[in-house]
């Protein structure tokens, strides 16, 4: 049963690729029904993949494999609240060790383009700390790192 509002991720032509991969990275996804194509199209061929249903945490997903007329950017990622810095680093190093590249301040890409934020609920909290100064010591020592390192947040707090 498609879910009343899914996100419609555009591929080009990877979209089951993706989707096994979001499932057996993050927990609580799966890889549903694989549409294939039932004629030729501008972006492929009958039989070709079209669409995949997936979840990604829970969250329901559509891959469109519509062709190289779009690509994804930043303007849409998933940002993911880890719990410690096992999982920040399950997460990241899986993303960004399958053919993805890091970025800032907990933010990469994986290799279709889709953009993560690997964002300890420690980091959450920091930022938003009641203390301002400690507070923007955790935003600064953030502003700072590519994956998040918790301990350094943790100290940035306690100075």
């Amino acid at each position: 049963m498609i879910s009343k509002n899914t996100i419609c991720l555009w591929y080009d032509g990877t979209a089951l690729d993706a989707a096994k991969f979001y499932a057996d990275t993050f927990p609580d996804s799966t890889v549903g029904a694989v549409l294939r194509a039932p004629g030729d199209y501008p972006a492929g061929k009958q039989g070709d993949v079209l669409t995949v249903e997936f979840t990604v945490m829970g969250i329901p997903c559509l891959g469109l494999n519509g062709g190289s007329a779009f690509k994804h950017n930043e303007a849409f990622s998933f940002q993911v609240a880890t719990d410690d810095q096992a999982e920040t680093d399950r997460l990241w190093n899986a993303i960004v060790g399958n053919g993805g590249q890091e970025s800032a301040c907990g933010w990469c890409k994986d290799k279709w383009g889709l953009s993560w934020q690997i964002t300890p609920r420690v980091l959450t909290a920091a930022i938003t700390d009641p203390d301002r100064a400690a507070a923007k010591r955790a935003f600064d020592a953030m502003m700072g790192m590519k994956k998040i390192d918790i301990a350094a947040i943790e100290a940035a707090l306690k100075r």
